[in-house]
């Protein structure tokens, strides 16, 4: 066991996680995303692969718990029919911090073909090829991950977390959702009986 200083490196942790998402420059491209998203015809598609994923996969449940009906797609399943899924009028949010992960492209190319709407793409790297199949591109701006290694996603988690947070609840906002559009959402656990019991 070395004697590393458990507490100061979690605290350093915490602190890059916090100044990564401090760091995020919400631009016109934020707004734009949340309109495109509002006007959105069809259904709201997110996708990401490996940690991306996770939090793309987080996205279209808190969107579809905040009354924006939403969908995960895989991109290793949609190269074996999940693809089906998109339609013309729908909008997709791609997470890819590198914006260069082979199946989220190959995803959106092919997308393009099905007559996809809108491409939003959340990404971090300047040469992403993410940047070039997205209408909408939301910056995560450079971020260093404070793994020892400097491998590990975790600020840039983080930052994708905040992104698709600012989002979800803006577009409820700007909606007007109501207390009791959120009950009738979730008809079940705390949640649910604190919209319910109170529909102001």
């Amino acid at each position: 066991m070395s004697n590393l200083d458990i507490q100061g490196r979690m605290r350093a942790i915490i602190a890059a996680e916090a100044k990564a998402i401090s760091a995020i420059a919400v631009d016109d491209a934020f707004e734009a995303a949340v309109r495109a998203m509002a006007a959105c015809e069809g259904k709201v598609l997110t996708t990401g692969i490996g940690k991306a994923g996770y939090m793309a996969s987080k996205f279209a449940a808190t969107l579809c718990s905040t009354a924006t009906p939403a969908h995960f797609v895989h991109p290793a399943e949609a190269a074996h029919g999940d693809l089906g899924i998109v339609g013309d009028r729908d909008c997709i949010i791609a997470f890819s911090t590198s914006g260069k992960s082979r199946e989220v492209l190959e995803m959106l190319e092919l997308s393009r073909h099905l007559g996809m709407a809108t491409i939003i793409g959340v990404t971090s790297h300047a040469d992403s090829p993410l940047r070039d199949l997205s209408d909408i591109v939301l910056d995560m701006g450079i971020i260093d991950e404070p793994c020892p290694l400097g491998l590990t996603p975790s600020a840039s988690i983080a930052a994708m977390l905040a992104i698709s947070d600012a989002l979800a609840l803006t577009l409820m906002e700007l909606k007007g959702v109501s207390k009791m559009d959120y009950g009738l959402r979730h008809h079940g656990g705390y949640l649910g009986r604190a919209a319910r019991t109170d529909n102001a």
